[in-house]
């Protein structure tokens, strides 16, 4: 494999990034429509066009040439950029419609050389033409790719020629229009097509603008090039310096040779004007042949490379190469889709989604150079450095051009790359490299962090639980898993704190892993840490003494209560310090028997409040209760039951009137309320069958009670002391 890997890395900055770049943007538009653009916009409106198209472009060819120096770029060009910062659901987002896209551009390229061939021989067959020019180019890119780039070197002397006959034509007095009366600022006139009607600035534009967005072309070799790092900044600048000479020189030729009038009619006016004109339509046939080539050897290798990544179906077949190392799968594969779109005869319909996938794509990568400009990550170490204005020139304009082109397939091509995005994040893709989405994430928590941690420390509208286990009996944690996954779904988050002694070969560790996975894969984040120490007690204090000062820190600890638990010196001192500091403690005694039972109704006992029934922010040690009863209810589709049980008669209608006031203002729908006259452990015994008891507890609640309530009640018992910072009110 290593083999091979170097075998295909053949191609250096002039052959493998300049030339097809060059190529692609010295098109069939500067040849057949450039004149048009002169003719509308005048000599200075064209520059301006020219200026503003190409400005584009720069910025992001320039925002392309800093992370390629900063990243190892593997095959697929934007793709693979794309995808090492951002991930391959966001890659592969936009890596599959512009597959599909420069599938289109193929075949709209072989319709243009047909055009040009038809106007020499027009009684040749328009389909065996279209035909004939698929056979050879992908006959041209299956061979190799080494085979493509030799042809590219024929098809560039061709166009060299036709250009040496514009200065030819230039040199031998074709720039015969005197200064007076060429035109500097056009009156935008229209186009045949539209009987002259009337046209305007930006409709001009969006007919020239395609003709620069071929910086791509280079860089889609990225998988074969010596050097990429150097390769693909230096060739593409380079290529757009080149062809921004070659049309502003152009336009100023077409002004003084060419009256309006010629400019806006007769879309061949170069070959007209020009020295040779057989070698313009040479030049037009060669642009056309090189640009469907460029597109059918980049297209294949950004397929090739989502095949590599197990973004696609058949993945395997798609990532298969030659003896050579040429993706020779991804070329069938992408010779089938051209052949399939040249069936169609006429894809105008289409063809703006090729230039708004392009724009999409450099609008893309200006974001991953503005977030890795503004994370402040070490690891953003670019060689080729730019200013921080560049990427949000070339974001914002990349933008504005998408919709001045053509506002309503530009919302199309959003869609698409958002409905691409949604199917690829259901498919667990496993990415093979890191990317920067850590750091983007962390960037947000420290922000949020940084800015939350001003405020005053009762945050009782954003809380959810976030519980710490304890655990040292893996399988009592997975006997309570739904448990606390149903406390914790759907925002909260579950931290397993292993407690045992010092062991090489611990078992525990590989257990809290699997078990946090399996949390994660039913929606609940989890995490785990081991604490080795003989102590339990210690143990789980350690932890929430070190976590006390963390910004994401538990906020409840759940204690599950078994048999061959020592509660006076194990489970009442973790109590007392979570009191300390602050934090929630849910004890759990699970009935023998009946366990949760069916999970359709929560009791939970409210304390009597002895002549204290009126309703308050601070309503006791009910929040917590009223709060884990609230997200269970949710979650098993349940209902609860409010019960107090008052020793005074006489309070009886204050206290139902607390506990309806408690259900109207905590906004719990459905809720049972029962208020009991008598003694709490008699009521106890009596009360209304439920699956789950939820009951308040103090600092000495002692085991022989917890026993005594938990057998009156014949069910499962939760006891629960707050933090203080909670509010069912909130």
């Amino acid at each position: 494999m290593q083999a091979q890997q170097k075998s295909i890395k053949t191609f250096g900055t002039f052959g493998g990034v300049f030339t097809p770049t060059l190529l692609t943007i010295l098109g069939v538009i500067m040849y057949l429509r450039m004149g048009w653009v002169v003719g509308n916009a005048g000599l200075l409106g064209a520059w301006l066009i020219i200026i503003i198209s190409f400005l584009i472009t720069l910025c992001t060819a320039l925002s392309m040439s800093a992370i390629t120096t900063n990243i190892r770029i593997g095959a697929g060009g934007a793709y693979a950029i794309i995808s090492q910062a951002l991930g391959l659901e966001v890659g592969g987002s936009l890596g599959i419609p512009r597959y599909i896209s420069q599938g289109l551009a193929v075949t709209m390229y072989i319709f243009g050389f047909r055009e040009g061939w038809l106007g020499i021989f027009p009684a040749h067959d328009p389909f065996l033409v279209d035909i004939a020019v698929f056979a050879v180019l992908i006959t041209i890119a299956y061979i190799s790719a080494n085979l493509a780039i030799k042809t590219q070197f024929f098809i560039m002397v061709v166009i060299v020629l036709s250009l040496i006959s514009i200065v030819l034509a230039a040199y031998h007095g074709s720039m015969q229009i005197p200064a007076e009366e060429a035109v500097s600022w056009g009156s935008f006139k229209g186009s045949i097509e539209n009987d002259f009607s009337g046209s305007g600035f930006w409709v001009v534009f969006a007919v020239f603008f395609p003709a620069a967005t071929g910086i791509m072309a280079g860089a889609n070799m990225s998988g074969e090039l010596k050097d990429p790092k150097r390769s693909i900044p230096l060739g593409t600048l380079w290529a757009i310096g080149v062809s921004f000479v070659i049309y502003m020189l152009l336009a100023y030729w077409l002004a003084k040779t060419a009256t309006e009038e010629e400019l806006l009619t007769n879309y061949n006016v170069i070959i007209d004007k020009a020295f040779n004109g057989p070698l313009i339509i040479a030049g037009i046939l060669g642009a056309t042949f090189s640009s469907a080539l460029a597109s059918l050897v980049g297209s294949s290798r950004i397929l090739y490379a989502m095949g590599e990544h197990q973004v696609l179906p058949y993945s395997k077949f798609l990532s298969g190469t030659s003896h050579n190392g040429q993706p020779r799968n991804a070329m069938i594969v992408t010779g089938i889709l051209i052949f399939a779109t040249m069936l169609l005869r006429n894809i105008n319909a289409v063809a703006p989604l090729v230039t708004l996938f392009f724009l999409v794509t450099y609008a893309m990568i200006n974001i991953v150079v503005i977030i890795e400009q503004n994370l402040g990550l070490i690891s953003y170490r670019p060689l080729f450095k730019i200013n921080k204005w560049v990427p949000w020139f070339g974001l914002v304009s990349s933008i504005l051009a998408m919709f001045i082109i053509n506002p309503t397939v530009s919302l199309v091509t959003l869609v698409i790359v958002l409905v691409v995005y949604w199917y690829l994040s259901k498919q667990n893709l496993e990415t093979p490299f890191e990317d920067v989405r850590s750091g983007l994430f962390v960037s947000f928590a420290e922000w949020a962090a940084k800015h939350t941690w001003g405020m005053k420390s009762m945050q009782q509208r954003a809380w959810k639980p976030n519980m710490m286990v304890p655990i040292r009996d893996i399988n009592g944690a997975r006997g309570n898993f739904q448990f606390m996954r149903n406390i914790a779904r759907p925002r909260g988050s579950i931290k397993l704190l292993g407690i045992e002694p010092f062991n090489e070969h611990s078992k525990l560790v590989g257990q809290l892993d699997n078990l946090s996975e399996a949390f994660r894969q039913k929606g609940v984040f989890s995490s785990w840490t081991v604490i080795n120490t003989d102590e339990f007690a210690k143990g789980v204090n350690y932890g929430n003494q070190a976590l006390k000062g963390a910004f994401f820190r538990p906020n409840i600890v759940f204690l599950n209560l078994q048999d061959h638990d020592d509660y006076e010196r194990e489970i009442q001192p973790v109590i007392k310090e979570c009191i300390r500091l602050e934090i929630g403690v849910l004890l759990y005694l699970a009935h023998p028997t009946a366990l949760l039972g069916q999970r359709n109704m929560i009791n939970v006992w409210v304390r009597d409040r002895e002549q204290n029934w009126n309703l308050g922010w601070d309503i006791g040690n009910v929040d917590l209760s009223t709060l884990i009863a609230y997200k269970l209810k949710t979650n098993w589709d349940a209902k609860i039951r409010l019960i107090t049980v008052i020793r005074n008669q006489e309070e009886e209608n204050q206290a139902r009137e607390f506990l309806q006031s408690l259900v109207t203002l905590a906004r719990l729908p459905k809720t049972l309320i029962e208020v009991h006259v008598g003694d709490f452990r008699t009521i106890v015994s009596q009360a209304p069958a439920a699956d789950l008891n939820i009951f308040g507890m103090e600092e000495n609640l002692r085991f022989d009670i917890i026993k005594e309530i938990s057998a009156k009640t014949n069910s499962s018992c939760l006891f629960v002391k707050d933090s203080g910072h909670e509010s069912i009110l909130a």
